[in-house]
């Protein structure tokens, strides 16, 4: 699918072919059919009594931890670091049993895109996303698709979305490979991946197959934006990877 340019054609291919490419999940790399927000409502059902209620609750594109903070400040609940461990530990017990009930799926071309970036020395996985690290293992796993990333930032590192680049970054060197913020893409469904990448200096990759429409993401000015990533070919050349 042609890809809609906020800055001029071919510039990724200016920037060097090594590469840091750094995945959000949710929306990006894959849909868990809601399984994640079955268990945030569970969870707080289940801590709070009723029916879970989220009204007022900005959940995609956000860390786990910033969205704990969000729902224990709606039922009055002080917000502490024991207070937000105990709901997350809650969640993702919730999490492990929702997933099997889902019908999730692997989004347009990212199985083959991993693939064949895995195979490419010059180009290295990561991820950076709101999950926390066990929550985004257990999605990943049951999609059999962990074992394409050896590191990533968490929302166990930061609440705040756009302090996550930097862990990321940090362990990509931690891991033996050092990456300057222009060989670095951030990819991600929603206008928080958009001002996540951005705060990192990295060039940033919209995909609109997550809860965001092409128009809103199109006015946070990613750098790349596409439909979807399932014309594998378009994209390795637009973007040089």
């Amino acid at each position: 699918m042609e890809p809609v340019l906020s800055k001029a054609e071919g510039l990724g291919m200016t920037m060097g072919k090594k590469r840091l490419l750094l995945w959000d999940i949710d929306g990006t790399l894959i849909s868990t059919g809601a399984a994640g927000n079955r268990a945030i409502v569970l969870a707080t059902a289940e801590r709070f009594g009723g029916s879970g209620d989220l009204e007022g609750i900005e959940i995609a594109g956000r860390t786990d931890s910033g969205i704990a903070h969000q729902i224990l400040a709606k039922y009055g609940e002080p917000i502490t670091e024991e207070s937000v461990k105990s709901f997350l530990d809650l969640y993702l017990k919730l999490l492990a049993q929702e997933l099997p009930r889902s019908a999730g799926k692997i989004m347009p071309g990212v199985l083959e895109l991993l693939g064949r970036a895995n195979h490419r020395p010059e180009t290295t996985l990561g991820l950076l996303t709101g999950n926390l690290r066990r929550g985004a293992q257990l999605k990943l796993e049951h999609y059999q698709l962990w074992h394409f990333f050896a590191f990533g930032a968490f929302a166990d590192d930061h609440h705040d979305r756009n302090q996550l680049g930097a862990f990321a970054v940090t362990r990509a060197q931690d891991n033996g490979e050092k990456f300057l913020p222009t060989q670095v893409d951030v990819i991600g469904d929603t206008g928080h991946d958009i001002a996540c990448g951005k705060a990192l200096g990295a060039r940033t990759i919209a995909i609109a197959t997550g809860a965001w429409s092409r128009e809103r993401l199109a006015e946070h000015a990613p750098d790349f934006l596409f439909d979807d990533l399932s014309d594998v070919e378009d994209v390795i050349e637009t973007l040089g990877w």
